[in-house]
């Protein structure tokens, strides 16, 4: 897969889209009308090669008034799978709301109000990724990285190893490492697999250097 990295831009020039990222990049086209957001989870690995199916995408948006967007998307063809128009506002205070293409259930999208510091730093320091003449926002890849560690299914794991495995020569390692140290997860970075030597290679630099 050809890769062009930088810090807050990627892009993807041979992608070819599949159903799944017509799905996403047709919503992805009403709500960013609407709200800053950021693509989280399973779906950054598949963008980037990783055979395995999903059925759902996970999106995390500022936290405003949505009702305008969420009365779009029914005039788009979209249906609520877990809640009404006018329960919206209270389920998206705790929870998340999921969206489907109506008459369907599968895929559909997750969308819920950032939280936790680690929703806030992803929002904050979203990515663009582009293929064609499309873009999108998704986290950082340190941070899917680090979290889908911390998360710690089998599944979860072999998307950090797929992102880590292929996007290493780019990645800040200093930042996963010490990512990993604030979500806990140090142990786990050796699940990662091939390069994680890398890691331990940068934190002896560090240390050195004080």
């Amino acid at each position: 897969m050809e890769i062009k990295y930088s810090k807050d831009k990627i892009v993807l020039p041979e992608k070819k889209l599949n159903n799944l990222d017509i799905f996403v990049l047709d919503f992805i086209k009403i709500l960013k009308k609407h709200a800053k957001y950021v693509i989280v989870s399973g779906y950054v690995s598949i963008l980037f090669g990783r055979s395995r199916a999903t059925e759902d995408i996970d999106i995390i948006v500022e936290k405003k008034d949505l009702s305008n967007f969420f009365k779009t998307l029914e005039k788009k063809g979209y249906w609520l799978i877990n809640a009404q128009i006018d329960e919206v506002d209270e389920i998206m205070k705790e929870g998340a709301v999921r969206i489907a293409k109506k008459g369907k259930i599968i895929p559909n999208v997750e969308i819920k109000f950032v939280k936790t510091s680690i929703e806030e730093l992803a929002l904050k320091n979203r990515v663009e990724l582009s293929f064609g003449k499309t873009k999108i926002y998704i986290s950082p890849i340190e941070l899917q990285v680090v979290y889908k560690l911390f998360l710690g299914s089998e599944k979860d794991i072999e998307d950090a190893r797929h992102l880590f495995r292929l996007l290493v020569d780019y990645l800040d390692l200093s930042m996963i490492n010490n990512l990993a140290k604030d979500l806990k997860v140090e142990k786990k970075l050796k699940l990662l697999g091939d390069f994680y030597d890398r890691l331990e290679g940068v934190k002896k630099n560090e240390k050195k250097k004080f």
